[in-house]
């Protein structure tokens, strides 16, 4: 059983389809369990665990509450499906106030924020900016779990979700969806983050949205949508970079990351040429890195450049197996062939939801 130096907790978004893969209204599942919540479009619900010290416990309430949703789908003649988007598009409408105020904040621009499945990890906050930091270069370790290279029907990056996500929002609003850079303090990262509220909100007034509207729906640290963020209410910091995937894979990748951020309690994180070492932790200058995000978004594993940084950081690439690497197919895919893919992504998650807890006896002499 792997102990964690730090609390870690997971949210996972899903798609929902009938049983012939169209997709369809899941808010009907969420109420089956406390920890399973709608999203702002029907189509999506997101499962939630508490925070863990172990992987076993981490992974045992996951599986739990997957199972239930598993069984709520079931029960309504529904399938879920961990893919990074639904392959083609999804047009549902926002299904809530903050939704539909989003919506009208981000115009046709919101449009990549409805077709995108990620998945969020929350470690707990000790060393801050330490942690930020290595999560910001962490961000390359998206290609180890992509899980779809189709974005409205044509193929495309390696994890198109990351690149619609944080590039076809519009150049205005993409300071809160891409990459950010590195922080300086803390105190020059929540200044950050308060700017960008401000910008949000003339934003939004110039779609006619006033900002008592944006107040009482929003606050600072949830309009950045970034791929780290602090969260002040919990509090942790919030890793986003990853695709909705298998959860096996997510629990690999967070188990890994969580050995990483745990370090920065006892070994500084500075920039140079990216190592892990005895007393330190080496991480790439932000242009490098960005370089690396994308090419990890566009071409994923397959990247030299990639694998080799991921091994470099401490990940054995070996043990994760990305979904985008089984979805090959035509460069157009139809309506009828993305239905085919997610009752087949629905079946892999059902099995390796049963598979979670496959190898417990070799646990069995440690506590929960």
């Amino acid at each position: 059983m792997t102990m964690y130096s730090l609390s870690v907790g997971i949210e996972l978004e899903l798609w929902v389809v009938d049983e012939t893969g169209r997709l369809c209204d899941g808010t009907d599942i969420a109420r089956a369990h406390r920890r399973i919540e709608p999203e702002f479009i029907d189509p999506l619900i997101e499962v939630k665990t508490e925070p863990h010290t172990s992987e076993r416990s981490l992974r045992r309430e996951l599986q739990s509450t997957l199972q239930t949703a598993i069984l709520a789908a079931e029960g309504e003649g529904k399938r879920l499906v961990p893919l990074g988007t639904p392959l083609t598009t999804s047009d549902a409408p926002a299904n809530c106030e903050r939704g539909r105020a989003f919506e009208a904040i981000y115009g046709s621009n919101v449009e990549s924020s409805k077709n995108c499945a990620g998945t969020h990890v929350h470690f707990e906050q000790v060393d801050v900016v330490d942690q930020i930091n290595l999560l910001t270069a962490l961000d390359p370790a998206l290609a180890l779990v992509s899980s779809s290279s189709y974005y409205d029907g044509t193929h495309g990056a390696n994890s198109s979700r990351a690149l619609a996500y944080r590039t076809d929002c519009g150049e205005e609003f993409r300071c809160f969806t891409d990459l950010c850079h590195y922080a300086d303090s803390l105190s020059e990262w929540r200044d950050r983050v308060d700017r960008k509220y401000d910008r949000f909100k003339r934003l939004a007034a110039e779609e006619g949205v006033d900002p008592e509207t944006v107040e009482d729906l929003f606050a600072p640290e949830n309009t950045v949508l970034n791929p780290v963020r602090l969260r002040e209410c919990q509090p942790t910091v919030e890793w986003r970079a990853p695709d909705s995937t298998l959860p096996s894979q997510i629990l690999q990748l967070a188990t890994d990351v969580e050995g990483l951020v745990a370090r920065t309690q006892t070994e500084s994180v500075e920039f140079g040429e990216p190592d892990l070492r005895d007393d330190r932790i080496q991480i790439p200058e932000f242009e490098e890195l960005r370089d690396l995000s994308w090419r990890a978004i566009e071409s994923g594993l397959n990247s030299d450049e990639v694998e080799s940084y991921l091994r470099t950081m401490g990940f054995d690439t070996a043990e994760y197996e990305p979904l985008a690497s089984r979805l090959h197919g035509p460069y157009q895919l139809s309506d009828s062939e993305a239905r085919t893919r997610r009752l087949q992504q629905a079946d892999r998650l059902e099995a390796d939801v049963q598979d979670l807890t496959e190898d417990e006896s070799e646990y069995s002499m440690y506590p929960a």
